[in-house]
């Protein structure tokens, strides 16, 4: 008698294996998603992300408008009564609202100090103690030879004093009125007539242009998009924290997740049914698709609320599917080291101890980010950008800037 040995189909072993993997997706799936702490997080999230910019848009009309007395110390004699009247002009544009008449800036108050005969460290304590009672709110010094203030080789100079002077707008603002008023005086004492000044001394601030296009099938040249901060910084920095917000929402859990599993036991009995490439497989894929979901949830709202806000020029259509493709392997790479780092973890304490180590690789990219960002074809930006861990952020920050990265160099 012949025996038969059964045989199984082709690919019979492998499609078993890929179900059992997305059952376990789909328990880790549902088991996240349905929960009160996936939809707060969902919606909560994004404010703590950009808490700074949040804060800076609803306090930007909470001005101090106290006024601001500012002592002038003029050892050259030139510039008393030009602060004054840089200070009349100051007041009389923006310290009151047109249409309202609401005060809306302080007024800077300027007070003429004559040093005469006395000690300048004295007048300066003395001056520096009236700030600390709150009688002034700063005090500038120029000194005897501003105007050219390089003839002994020592360079003169315009010295600003304050609590917080290197952040103080007055600072910026007496520089401005005062180097303005020596520029003239340089220019009458080389003889040129005051009368021919005309616009010698107006600014004009380049225009940020992007580059011209050719229409390649008409051959006609197209003007160059006018570029701005929006399109130079923010939009790749919000393409990179959401992106990082995906994976912590997404690969975070997973070190936590296994370490629970392993120590109550449920992974024993998961994975006497299931092997355990299938088990981890599993978990993998429930965290990308609970990033994709919130990643999702996020397009949508940015799709339908920014051209409601005017500004749905900003929506990086072409970006999109980088982004979820960057989630994709964000998630699979990050989730599958913290899935293997949850798996050697016995505790929740030791599970903690090793959480901030494992988010490292995560943050990094965010203290180099700037210089990414600024010259993105640069070696550095690639250099870093091909390091793996790195990868997934960093490219999603260089491809969001306005030149992008192109497909080959």
């Amino acid at each position: 008698m012949e025996m038969v040995i059964p045989t199984r189909e082709k690919g019979t072993g492998r499609r078993r294996t890929m179900t059992k993997a997305f059952k376990v997706a789909k328990r880790e799936y549902l088991a996240q998603v349905r929960t009160k702490g996936f939809v707060i997080g969902l919606l909560v999230a994004p404010i703590f992300m950009s808490g700074s910019g949040l804060a800076f848009a609803l306090l930007e009309d909470k001005v101090d408008t106290r006024d601001k007395r500012i002592a002038v110390v003029d050892y050259s004699g030139l510039v008393n009564d030009v602060v004054l009247e840089a200070a009349e002009a100051y007041n009389g544009s923006v310290v009151y609202e047109e249409e309202t008449g609401k005060k809306v800036r302080p007024a800077h108050l300027i007070e003429i100090v004559d040093p005469g005969d006395r000690d300048p460290d004295e007048l300066s304590l003395e001056l520096s103690d009236r700030i600390r009672s709150d009688d002034l709110h700063g005090f500038v010094v120029i000194s005897e030879g501003i105007l050219h203030q390089w003839v002994d080789g020592q360079p003169d100079s315009i010295a600003y004093f304050a609590e917080s002077a290197a952040l103080d707008p007055v600072r910026n603002w007496l520089g401005n009125a005062i180097n303005n008023h020596l520029r003239r005086l340089r220019v009458v004492e080389a003889g040129i007539d005051e009368g021919l000044f005309g616009d010698l001394f107006d600014w004009v601030n380049p225009i940020a242009l992007g580059l011209v296009t050719e229409d390649v099938e008409t051959g006609e040249i197209g003007g160059a998009q006018r570029t701005s901060e929006l399109d130079a910084i923010l939009v790749p920095i919000i393409m990179m924290m959401l992106l990082f917000l995906m994976m912590m929402m997404g690969a975070m859990p997973q070190l936590q997740a296994v370490m629970e599993e392993k120590s109550m036991r449920i992974a024993e009995v998961i994975i006497g049914s299931v092997k355990p490439f299938d088990f981890m497989m599993g978990k993998l894929i429930g965290g990308v698709s609970v990033s994709l979901t919130a990643a999702g949830f996020y397009v949508l709202v940015a799709i339908i609320g920014l051209p409601q806000l005017g500004v749905g020029e900003y929506i990086p259509w072409h970006l999109l599917p980088w982004f979820f493709a960057y989630v994709i392997i964000s998630i699979f790479m990050y989730g599958a080291l913290l899935a293997a780092l949850g798996s050697a973890c016995n505790d929740l304490a030791e599970a903690q101890s090793i959480t901030f180590p494992a988010m490292v690789p995560m943050m990094l990219p965010m203290f180099i980010l700037m210089p990414v960002i600024q010259n993105p074809e640069s070696g550095f930006a690639t250099g870093v950008s091909l390091f793996p861990p790195f990868t997934p952020l960093l490219m999603m920050a260089r491809q969001a800037t306005p030149g992008g990265v192109p497909a080959c160099s």
